[in-house]
């Protein structure tokens, strides 16, 4: 521990998203690298803190930058197991070694501790049961698999 620094905030595990993920779409070259999108279908969140299914139809916006990151910007609805809708934004860095950012191009499932993926979390719901989500920063690790996203969420304290 440095002197001076407080203790580093603890990471309390939330949920886990599974999301099913559809064809990327290119949109070509654009001024920060190339543009594309991924559309995301249904899932699973199943979690000691949250569960319910993914809302088809949220969007996963990315660019490809020349230095091989992929920046992430998703943007879905979760559907709680009480009915509530929550909103999710999620915007991350996903990069490895290229012959790791290789295997999943083709579609191969490289294990989690083989490149980076984190992406920080923030929920938005009008849901009596759930407004403390609105006050809720979490982190995310991923892992992308072939027709599927998997992210374990931790709530930041």
């Amino acid at each position: 521990m440095n002197p001076g620094f407080p203790a580093p905030p603890a990471l309390v595990p939330m949920t886990q998203v599974r999301c099913e993920v559809g064809a990327l779409v290119t949109l070509g070259p654009a001024k920060h690298g190339e543009r594309r999108y991924v559309p995301l279908g249904g899932g699973t969140v199943r979690g000691p803190e949250l569960n319910g299914t993914l809302v088809e139809g949220g969007v996963d916006w990315q660019i490809q930058r020349s230095d091989g990151v992929l920046e992430i910007a998703a943007h879905y609805v979760i559907r709680s197991e009480d009915g509530a809708l929550i909103e999710v934004q999620s915007d991350g860095l996903r990069h490895g070694p290229p012959e790791v950012m290789q295997r999943l191009a083709r579609g191969e499932s490289p294990g989690r501790d083989e490149y980076f993926f984190r992406t920080l979390m923030r929920f938005t719901t009008g849901a009596p049961q759930w407004l403390h989500l609105n006050k809720v920063l979490a982190i995310a690790v991923g892992q992308r698999e072939a027709r599927s996203v998997l992210l374990d969420v931790y709530r930041l304290c």
